[in-house]
């Protein structure tokens, strides 16, 4: 069985699918790949933002379920996830550009040797923005090329996902026992893991804090993070490894765009474990990725039902010209 190959997608939770829109496309220039909605609440949005071509270990994805109420940061949850961007310079052009839009950030700092750029959205999601200066390790992807942010600058993929957890012992355990991550820094209460070929995607942060309180899922926070394998036979062998571990998992779940298999690994901590095909682009020609609502085949013949359900939002942007944004 080989290791994980890294990050493949997070999954958050938004208060709004039009605001969540508007942000990942005009403000942060990642490419709506993919508008569709949870197989499992059909009532309820599922966008993917990612690079150029929506491969694996780029994308972030949303949920808006209706009448959520907002959710609370604390410990025990995935409480943050990076964004990788090429170069230091990057981060500098982001602290001006978010200046400018009035994003709410930290300023750039460094952890564990990378410089970073911490931010939140209107829900109060908490991100950052990685620099890939000195980064060794799994391949980044592509940033969207007809999008509005220059492309010496634009976010490229996933970084480490930040867990926050109450009783590290036993979550680095779990890390390194049963997925075979290993711990390589620690700098005060955080330490971090990384897997198979390592570096910005494919690394864990992890806190240890007992202090706050238990965070509470809601808008404004992660729903689950995902981990790339190559195939379902892969998946099928991590499967008997978690339950051989005692975890009680899903089994294999088609999600269409691609195979699935969910493990709770630690109080309210979600994890995936999915492949990376077969992608984004089967069903929609590249130029016009994420404008329809796109649904899978066992979805299609209830099309009709589920466009009554969720309100239209205009995605189309193969007709707007972007200018690239220097700050």
């Amino acid at each position: 069985m080989n290791q994980l190959q890294g990050m493949h997608h997070v999954t958050a939770i938004t208060s709004s699918a039009e605001k969540n829109y508007e942000f990942f496309t005009f403000t942060l220039g990642m490419r709506l790949v993919k508008k569709t909605v949870n197989q499992d609440d059909i009532q309820t949005y599922h966008l993917f933002f990612a690079d150029d071509e929506g491969n694996a270990g780029t994308d972030m994805t949303f949920f808006d379920f209706p009448g959520i109420p907002k959710g609370v940061h604390g410990t025990n949850e995935i409480a943050k996830t990076s964004f990788r961007v090429p170069s230091d310079a990057a981060l500098e052009y982001w602290v001006k550009r978010f200046d400018r839009l009035e994003v709410k950030h930290t300023g750039i700092k460094e952890q564990f040797g990378k410089k970073t750029l911490s931010f939140i959205d209107f829900d109060e999601q908490h991100y950052q923005l990685i620099s890939d200066e000195h980064n060794v390790g799994i391949a980044s992807g592509t940033p969207w090329k007809n999008g509005p942010i220059p492309l010496e600058y634009a976010i490229t993929g996933l970084g480490p996902i930040f867990v926050r957890i109450a009783q590290f012992d036993y979550f680095k355990e779990v890390l390194e026992k049963v997925f075979e991550f290993k711990e390589i820094a620690q700098e005060g209460d955080f330490h971090l893991f990384e897997v198979g070929e390592g570096g910005n995607g494919a690394q864990v942060v992890v806190e240890h804090n007992t202090v706050l309180q238990v965070a509470r899922q809601g808008y404004g926070t992660v729903h689950h993070a995902a981990f790339a394998v190559e195939d379902r036979a892969e998946l099928d062998e991590w499967n008997k490894r978690m339950q051989g571990f005692g975890f009680q998992t899903s089994g294999f779940v088609d999600r269409f765009f691609f195979g699935s298999l969910y493990a709770r690994v630690a109080p309210q901590i979600l994890f995936e474990f999915a492949t990376n095909g077969p992608g984004f682009m089967g069903d929609e020609p590249y130029e016009t990725l994420g404008e329809k609502l796109s649904l899978p085949p066992f979805l299609e013949k209830k099309r009709e039902q589920i466009e009554k359900m969720v309100r239209p939002i205009d995605t189309v942007r193969s007709t707007i010209e972007f200018e690239k944004e220097y700050e």
